[in-house]
C-alpha cells in the first residue's frame, strides 16, 4: 500500500477503464481515423483496422497494462525490472511521449480555437478559404491557443492521478461520447442536391479495391497499425503508466476489451460523422482533403447547414477539444511519471518543470508554419513541416520499432506465461490466451519487421 499511495491509483475498474479510454480515444480517433478510412478504401480499411485490433491491438494493450500493473513501474522501470538488458527498450519507450508531446499541444490548440469560433457564434468565419493557414501561420494567436492547451494539461497532470486524470476522465468521456454520436446520427439525415447522409455513409463503410495492388495495401496497412498505434496509446509506454496503477482487483481481460470497444466504437462514430457530411456538400473530390478534412473541409460542411450548422460545429469541436485533452493528459503522465522514478522527485515540482519545457517546445513547433517554417521531405514521400517530422518519427518509425523489440521480449525471453499470469491474477481467466501467444511470438515480430521496413522507405529497396 506504500508504493500504491506514493504512485496514486485509480478507484477501480471504471476509473481505470475511463482513464485509459481517455487516452486511448484522442486527436487519432477524431482526425487521422475519418482521413484515413476516406484515402485507403472506406470499408476496406474499416475492415483491415478492426482485424488489427482484436489482434495486433488486443496483444500489445495487454502487454503494455499487464507489464505495468506487474512491475508498478512505468516504462523504463518496468523493462528494467523484466530483464535488466533491456533497459534500453524502456528508454526508447519513454523518448516516443517525450516526442509526441512537443506537438500535441499544438493541434490540441488549433481545436480550441475552432470550438471558440464556434461558441462565439463565427462559425461562418471559419469555413473561409485559406482561414486555417492564416491561423496557423499567424505566430502570435496559434501560439497562445498551444500554450493555453499545454498548461490546461499541465494543470491536469499537477493534480494526481484520482483527483487530476480520473476525475477529469469521468467527466468527459461521457460527455464526449454523447456529443459524437449526436454529430454522427445528424449527419446520416443531412442531404444537398441529390445526395443525402446515408449515401455517405455507404461510400464509408463500402470496401473499395478499384486499383488496388501489393504497394498500396502495404501502404493501407502501415496506415492503419500506425492509427492503431496512436489510437490505443501502445509502445509509448502510456499504458504502461496507467496498467502501473491498476489495482489487483481490477479484471484486466474485461478492462482490455472495454477499451478496445470504447476507443474503436468512438473511430468509427467519428468517421460516420465526418465522412457522410462531406459527401453530401462536397461529393467525392472533397474525400481527397487528406488531414485538412477536419479544419478546412468540415467547417464549409457546417456552414453548408444553415442555422444548425453553428450547433453542430460547436458540438463536434467541443467533443475534439475532450478526446485530444484526455489524450493530451496522458501522454503527459507517461513522461512525468518516468522523470519521478529516475529523478526521485515528487509530482509537482516534475508537473512545473515539464510544464515550462513543453510549453516552450510547443511554442517551436506551432511557430513552424510561420517564423521557424520549413520544408523537410520524409523517407515516405512527402514533404512535412516540424510537426510532420516529429509526427513520423514516433509513429512511422519509432512505435514499430518499439513493438518488434517488446515482442521479440515478451514471446522470447521472459515468455508469454510472464504477462499472462498477471492477466490471470485473483482466478480471471484469460479468453484469449492462445490468440495472446500466438501473435506475441510470431505474427507481430513478422508484420512489425516489414511494417518498419516500409515505413522507413528501405523495403522498396530491398
Amino acid at each position: 500500500m506504500e508504493k500504491e499511495s506514493k504512485r496514486g491509483s485509480f478507484t477501480g475498474q471504471l476509473g481505470f477503464v475511463l482513464a485509459a479510454a481517455g487516452s486511448a480515444v484522442g486527436v487519432g480517433n477524431i482526425w487521422r481515423f475519418p482521413y484515413l478510412a476516406a484515402k485507403d478504401g472506406g470499408g476496406l480499411f474499416l475492415i483491415v483496422y478492426l482485424i488489427l485490433v482484436l489482434t495486433f491491438g488486443f496483444t500489445l494493450l495487454t502487454s503494455d497494462i499487464a507489464t505495468g500493473r506487474k512491475t508498478g513501474k512505468s516504462a523504463i522501470g518496468a523493462y528494467t525490472e523484466m530483464n535488466p538488458k533491456w533497459k534500453f527498450l524502456g528508454v526508447l519507450t519513454f523518448f516516443v511521449p517525450v516526442i509526441i508531446m512537443t506537438y500535441y499541444a499544438v493541434i490540441g490548440g488549433w481545436i480550441t480555437k475552432y470550438m471558440v469560433d464556434y461558441f462565439t457564434g463565427h462559425g461562418k468565419a471559419a469555413a473561409a478559404d485559406g482561414y486555417f493557414s492564416a491561423f496557423i501561420s499567424n505566430p502570435v494567436e496559434s501560439v497562445i491557443y498551444a500554450a493555453f492547451f499545454m498548461v490546461l494539461t499541465a494543470v491536469v497532470i499537477y493534480r494526481g492521478v484520482e483527483k487530476g486524470i480520473e476525475s477529469c476522465s469521468r467527466f468527459m468521456m461521457p460527455v464526449l461520447l454523447v456529443l459524437i454520436v449526436f454529430v454522427a446520427v445528424y449527419s446520416l439525415f443531412i442531404h444537398h442536391g441529390d445526395r443525402n447522409g446515408l449515401q455517405g455513409f455507404l461510400v464509408y463503410i463500402t470496401p473499395n479495391v478499384k486499383g488496388l495492388t501489393l504497394k498500396k495495401f502495404l501502404s493501407l496497412l502501415l496506415d492503419a497499425m500506425s492509427q492503431l498505434f496512436f489510437s490505443l496509446s501502445v509502445s509509448m509506454g502510456i499504458m504502461i503508466t496507467y496498467g502501473s496503477y491498476v489495482k489487483k482487483e481490477v479484471d484486466l481481460n474485461r478492462a482490455v476489451s472495454q477499451i478496445e470497444i470504447f476507443d474503436t466504437g468512438v473511430a468509427l462514430l467519428a468517421g460516420m460523422a465526418i465522412i457522410p457530411s462531406i459527401y453530401v456538400f462536397s461529393g467525392l473530390d472533397g474525400m481527397n482533403a487528406g488531414p485538412g478534412l477536419m479544419f478546412i473541409s468540415l467547417p464549409k460542411v457546417f456552414a453548408s447547414m444553415g442555422f444548425f450548422g453553428n450547433i453542430v460545429g460547436a458540438a463536434f469541436f467541443l467533443m475534439a477539444v475532450f478526446a485530444t485533452l484526455t489524450s493530451c493528459i496522458s501522454v503527459l503522465e507517461a513522461i512525468t511519471a518516468n522523470c519521478m522514478e529516475v529523478f526521485h522527485s515528487e509530482r509537482h515540482k516534475t508537473t512545473l518543470v515539464l510544464g515550462i519545457i513543453y510549453t516552450i517546445a510547443s511554442i517551436v513547433i506551432a511557430l513552424g508554419y510561420s517564423i521557424f517554417y520549413c520544408e523537410i521531405p520524409l523517407p515516405n514521400g512527402t514533404v512535412g513541416q516540424l510537426l510532420d517530422l516529429m509526427d513520423y518519427i514516433s509513429n512511422s518509425v519509432m512505435m514499430p520499432f518499439i513493438s518488434l523489440l517488446s515482442t521479440i521480449l515478451i514471446g522470447w525471453i521472459v515468455r508469454p506465461k510472464w504477462i499472462i499470469g498477471e492477466v490471470e491474477t485473483g482466478g480471471v481467466r484469460f479468453h484469449r490466451k492462445q490468440l495472446y501467444i500466438v501473435m506475441v511470438r510470431f505474427v507481430c515480430p513478422v508484420i512489425m519487421v516489414v511494417l518498419f521496413l516500409q515505413s522507413t522507405g528501405l523495403l522498396s529497396k530491398l
